[in-house]
């Protein structure tokens, strides 16, 4: 299967891409893995991207589409792929259609994750990351730790990154509602959409995508 996976920030995409593709034995393929993959290995696209990554700004569409453009072509991605992150506007939607066309094969189903605004702002507000490279997440709500701010498996530091603080990511959604929602209505008008709701248990939500994708 091709598949598309879309939603607003804190829906659970990257995770819900990794189980999903599992399940179905195809490569979850995320623009940020792409993009770190490419800069890594010094590519003409990767030594492209970085310098505007560098900056803390997007990927121009050009770039990022020759990436994607590239990552199909691995053996992998040859049977299927479940897209994460990518298209994140009409422009990136259109030009993904073109490239499908032009390989002979088409999308099978776009997912959209279902997420209100509040549950988006409490999901990601609520993380807390241990300063000590760790990689352990906890959340005040879901996941706390024992003792508050210090990390239960190393003692480090707990700390809120800016990017999780509740003004930027109203700011992230007021940026989802103005340039990716409108794919929403491009691939319902070719009716490849499926609308999942993803409140709930990570399995649950996980179910439920399975079910969107089974369904005629």
């Amino acid at each position: 299967m091709r598949i598309v996976l879309v939603g607003p920030p804190g829906a659970g995409k990257g995770t819900q891409a990794k189980v999903v593709a599992e399940r179905l034995g195809i490569p979850a393929i995320s623009t940020g893995d792409i993009f770190r993959a490419n800069v890594a290995a010094g590519t003409e696209l990767g030594v492209e991207a970085k310098k505007f990554m560098d900056k803390g700004l997007l990927v121009p569409d050009e770039v990022t589409i020759g990436l994607i453009r590239d990552r199909f072509t691995e053996p992998d991605a040859r049977e299927g792929f479940l897209l994460d992150g990518f298209p994140r506007n009409v422009a990136q939607a259109e030009a993904l259609e073109t490239m499908l066309t032009g390989i002979e094969v088409k999308l099978d189903r776009v997912v959209e994750l279902k997420v209100d605004n509040d549950e988006v702002v409490r999901r990601i507000a609520g993380r807390r990351l241990c300063r000590n490279d760790s990689g352990h997440i906890f959340h005040v709500d879901s996941k706390p730790p024992k003792t508050e701010g210090v990390c239960d498996l190393c003692g480090g530091e707990l700390y809120q990154r800016d990017d999780d603080r509740e003004e930027t990511v109203r700011e992230r959604l007021r940026v989802y509602e103005t340039e990716t929602a409108p794919i929403v209505g491009f691939y319902a008008e070719r009716g490849l959409l499926a609308s999942v709701d993803a409140m709930g248990p990570l399995e649950a939500v996980t179910e439920r995508i399975l079910a969107a994708l089974e369904a005629e």
